[in-house]
């Protein structure tokens, strides 16, 4: 199989056209390709400035969206076409992106969603967001992150699962985080977990410091825009 290595402050993906692949992907093929990336972005389809994409997680099982992900995907399509604005679809999503001074990237990633009211479960206090994804966020000690993870990732309160952060508000607009996503595991970052972090502390601009850097979003009437890098990784 044929893939470019991809990263997104340490997120790593492997990418590949699925005509450029010997075989269709599978579940098993991807537990077998993926390696110790944190995913594969296989390009399901290209129209001219708009790419339609399908995200694995190294278990084999498939997101609906990542916006580190989809950013990748955005400079790939970019670096291929020329355009300063692309366009990438993932399930129900559909991602307008903007090239800035490179590596960075701009995103509309659409519609967040935040629970009316914070929940208690497994003795956490969990605010849900629905970024396209599920999220569970915890106010906390980031540091807690691989004894929280675990647990809310596969809570009976989350039938299919759902990404966990552990978020400390150093300021307004200001928050370290540590996410781990369903699937996969701790990451370095993540962009859907940037925009639900920002969305539970509620400011209109936020920027999430995870271990691998920092992600910036911003959010009006309920809509995320997220900035932050993506390159290829040559070897």
């Amino acid at each position: 199989m044929r893939f470019s290595n991809w990263q997104a402050l340490g997120n790593r993906y492997l990418l590949a056209e699925r005509a450029d692949l010997a075989e269709p992907l599978t579940p098993d093929r991807v537990r077998e390709a993926v390696g110790d990336a944190d995913g594969i972005l296989e390009v399901l389809a290209i129209e001219g400035a708009e790419a339609e994409i399908r995200i694995w997680n190294p278990d084999g099982s498939t997101a609906e969206l990542s916006g580190n992900g989809t950013r990748i995907a955005a400079r790939w399509l970019a670096l291929r076409t020329g355009a300063e604005t692309v366009t990438i679809r993932v399930g129900e999503r559909t991602v307008a992106a903007r090239m800035l001074e490179p590596p960075n990237v701009e995103q509309d990633l659409g519609e967040v969603k935040v629970g009316e009211e914070v929940e208690r479960v497994s003795g956490f206090d969990v605010v849900p967001v629905d970024v396209g994804n599920p999220h569970a966020v915890v106010r906390g000690d980031p540091d807690d992150i691989q004894r929280i993870g675990p647990l809310l990732e596969a809570h009976p309160r989350f039938p299919n699962r759902t990404n966990v952060q552990v978020a400390r508000e150093e300021r307004p607009g200001e928050v370290t985080a540590r996410v781990w996503e369903r699937g996969v595991g701790e990451t370095s970052s993540s962009g859907t977990s940037a925009v639900a972090v920002a969305a539970a502390f509620g400011a209109p601009e936020t920027v999430v410091h995870f271990p691998g850097g920092d992600l910036h979003v911003r959010i009006e009437n309920g809509r995320a825009w997220l900035t932050g890098p993506a390159e290829e990784v040559v070897a």
